[in-house]
């Protein structure tokens, strides 16, 4: 009996306090303008996606922010990876420290860090994909956002994303058609997919400049021919 009293006085104070919460007035999808947002960027995933979809990894993580949010309120945005271990990887531990001194000037940005374990010589990830879904979940329960919207493509997250929907949250997921995952694709209530050309179009990279300036050279008769032969390179089609 006092298990029974207790279990039905926490469910009355439990809904007691979700009748009293503010929330942000999000009847349907149409009103999501005037919603709060979190932002969970998986860091690894992007930067491969980057490096594997565009050759290059040279995002403004400040001005990507910005478009992410539009004109939606924008609660806090968290980056997740893993460090670089100085002995074993030096050139890319002096880099990423670069990198990091740089991103930790956004505003309203935090990290958050796993660990490194190797098999077989190879480096493995350990604890980033937990945290970010612990994060996710906790302040969504904590009423901090409305939507979250996830900058990955790893399937891995898509438990995660249904129980923010189950708690009565939006999400929107964020990635590249070569690390898309259907399963997020399903789950998600909105979808944003990426492309280069997006990017280059919205101002999105540190060196906008795609086409960097060179030297004219006057071409032989040999090249003349050579550069009317050129084919341009096939454009990406948008799905």
């Amino acid at each position: 009996m006092r298990t029974t009293r207790r279990c039905r006085t926490v469910r009355k104070q439990k809904n007691q306090v979700q009748a009293t919460e503010p929330k942000s007035n999000m009847n349907s999808l149409d009103t999501l303008d005037t919603c709060r947002v979190a932002i969970f960027i998986d860091g690894s995933n992007l930067y491969h996606a980057l490096e594997q979809s565009c050759g290059r990894s040279d995002l403004n993580f400040a001005s990507f922010i910005k478009w992410l949010t539009q004109d939606r309120t924008l609660y806090r945005t968290y980056y997740y990876n893993i460090l670089q271990e100085e002995k074993r990887r030096p050139a890319d531990h002096r880099e990423q420290q670069k990198f990091l001194e740089a991103l930790n000037q956004v505003p309203y940005l935090e990290t958050r860090f796993g660990s490194v374990r190797y098999r077989e010589g190879q480096m493995v990830e350990k604890g980033v994909d937990i945290m970010l879904a612990t994060d996710m979940l906790h302040y969504a329960w904590q009423d901090y956002y409305d939507m979250a919207v996830l900058v990955s493509g790893d399937g891995d997250y898509a438990y995660a994303l249904q129980t923010a929907k189950n708690i009565g949250k939006y999400v929107q997921v964020v990635a590249f058609e070569s690390n898309q995952s259907q399963d997020l694709w399903k789950i998600a209530d909105t979808t944003t997919l990426l492309t280069g050309e997006m990017l280059s179009k919205e101002k999105l990279w540190l060196n906008n400049d795609d086409k960097p300036k060179r030297k004219r050279r006057r071409p032989t008769s040999t090249s003349r021919s050579a550069v009317k032969q050129k084919k341009e390179p096939a454009k990406v089609s948008k799905k």
